[in-house]
């Protein structure tokens, strides 16, 4: 069973999440939704997986860059450390104070890659997922789509391990996403990723507008401009709060865990 979109309405926090294959220009479009929410008055913290954390940092360094050889199973297990802590420390305090988050990645980045393309298994991979997040899920997600030899063409920098990974690879971890989105059309808007930021945007925009309304509430006006601004993104994604300020959230995260935790538990709901 495929757990609920999680938490937000008027007056709380929403969680957003960016999806889609190298190249397909999710940083330029979190900064324009950043702009879009800022224009509305809304508090917003952009930050990805890995590295939204001193800690995701070194986790981003190793299994991106690390040896070639890394264990699927040890990967995996690594995006699951990041995002827990990640969680705990940063998504979880921003929503009780009832921001914006918007992720650069997130469960669907793991069942896509490590789940299908690395064949771990993608009903695994959620139940890993779920108890490291303590069954958060965003309130929406973008998928952004492209073919993966388009991504690779606009790629300017040079690739990391995942990267450099096969066309068939990265034609599985497209082809789960499409599937994830076929299975939960509220939560996961497909968005054509072929078009310029402009084309792109407008798609984006309609659906916060449809969803947030003028306000960026509960339900624009002006569009923002930015082409992305990934320095101010790196900046957010290690933004802390107050020391000890996430301890309360962190004992709650660490509770439900307790009670989501699904490996020899028939009764566990995902």
């Amino acid at each position: 069973m495929v757990a609920s979109a999680g938490v937000s309405e008027a007056g709380e926090g929403v969680f957003i999440t960016f999806e889609g294959g190298d190249g397909s220009g999710k940083s330029t479009q979190i900064e324009r939704v950043r702009e879009w929410f800022t224009a509305r008055g809304r508090d917003v913290l952009v930050t990805r997986e890995p590295g939204g954390t001193e800690l995701g940092v070194d986790i981003r360094r190793l299994v991106q860059n690390g040896p070639e050889d890394v264990d699927p199973r040890t990967e995996a297990l690594l995006y699951a450390a990041d995002r827990a802590y990640h969680v705990a420390t940063v998504v979880a305090p921003a929503l009780a104070r009832e921001e914006v988050v918007l992720g650069d990645r997130y469960i669907d980045s793991s069942l896509a890659y490590q789940g299908a393309a690395r064949s771990l298994g993608v009903e695994e991979i959620r139940s890993l997922s779920q108890w490291a997040t303590g069954g958060l899920h965003p309130r929406l997600t973008f998928l952004l789509d492209l073919p993966p030899e388009v991504g690779a063409r606009r790629r300017t920098d040079r690739p990391d391990r995942l990267e450099r990974e096969s066309m068939d690879f990265h034609e599985r971890v497209r082809h789960e996403y499409l599937r994830l989105a076929d299975a939960e059309p509220e939560r996961i808007v497909v968005i054509d990723a072929v078009g310029t930021p402009d084309e792109v945007f407008a798609e984006i925009r309609g659906v916060l507008e449809e969803r947030f309304g003028d306000a960026g509430h509960s339900y624009g006006a002006e569009e923002p401009t930015g082409e992305g601004d990934e320095s101010r993104a790196d900046e957010d994604a290690v933004k802390k709060d107050a020391p000890g300020a996430h301890q309360p959230i962190l004992a709650s995260l660490l509770e439900r865990q307790a009670t989501l935790w699904p490996f020899g538990d028939e009764d566990a709901e995902l």
